[in-house]
């Protein structure tokens, strides 16, 4: 796909992957709407990126609502005239026991991460048809692939995301809308600053841009999936698809350090 021109919607936008994601777009010429639920960081995304390119705009929604996900489909379409891609990159997570975690960030990891991409793509068909050659673009995770102890209700989340993304990219198939779904690793975002799970664990992080960059790229390329991590992380695919027992001992060896690094992880 042809990058330059196309008119981008981006939730979750206003940082971590959504916003190096803005940046890497603008640099090659597209126009962008940006949604996130603080109206400041979405004021300062704007600003930010209003230096580089005067086809930016924003506004503060919460896609896990439904007026939220109106206002972000409605203000969007009226601020770039239509829409070509739709990048659901908003997410929620909250780590630790499944005991521990409360229903309603049970609730609020499920809506954000799951419903309110499938609702919001939903609204958004019509417009991505309207001019052939529209694209969905997912943002899941890593842990679609490799589920994590700790992480059930956000893995559950993630996974039905990308299950989500294949059924809709063969129910599209020859429509002229394509389904892109991306799996990033551990990323350097404001999502994560409150886990403590470190490289004493095995658990490191990539920076947003070369996130934001692959995943641009596979935009470009029409590609199906961007998964990040490197060969450490294909490995590990590999592992849990042929001997998944042996990643579950793997688990259990670092377990007690993991839980302790990531019962503080909470992004919601």
């Amino acid at each position: 796909m042809e990058i330059k021109g196309k008119r981008i919607l981006i939730t979750g936008g206003s940082s971590g992957i959504g916003l190096a994601m803005a940046h890497v777009l603008a640099a090659r010429g597209a126009q962008l709407f940006l949604t996130g639920r603080r109206a400041d960081a979405v004021r300062a995304a704007v600003a930010e990126l209003g230096r580089v390119t005067t086809h930016v705009a924003g506004t503060a929604a919460d896609v896990g609502t439904e007026e939220g996900r109106a206002t972000t489909l409605a203000s969007a379409i009226a601020a770039m005239g239509g829409l070509d891609i739709l990048v659901n990159n908003a997410g929620a997570v909250r780590a630790g026991r499944l005991e521990h975690i409360a229903e309603d960030e049970i609730r609020t990891m499920i809506e954000v991460d799951l419903v309110a991409p499938i609702l919001l793509t939903r609204a958004a068909l019509p417009a991505l048809r309207a001019d052939g050659g529209g694209m969905v673009v997912n943002v899941t995770s890593a842990i679609a692939l490799v589920a994590m102890p700790f992480y059930a209700t956000y893995a559950a989340a993630k996974a039905g995301l990308a299950s989500f993304g294949e059924a809709l990219r063969r129910e599209l198939k020859g429509e002229g809308v394509h389904v892109l779904t991306a799996y990033p690793s551990g990323t350097d975002t404001p999502m994560m600053a409150t886990s403590r799970a470190g490289p004493e664990i095995g658990f490191s992080l990539e920076p947003a841009a070369a996130v934001a960059e692959a995943i641009v790229d596979g935009i470009a390329a029409d590609a199906i999936s961007v998964v990040r991590g490197g060969p450490e992380r294909q490995a590990m695919i590999g592992l849990n698809r042929d001997d998944p027992a042996a990643l579950d001992d793997r688990f259990l060896a670092i377990k007690p350090a993991f839980e302790k690094g990531v019962s503080s992880h909470r992004a919601l």
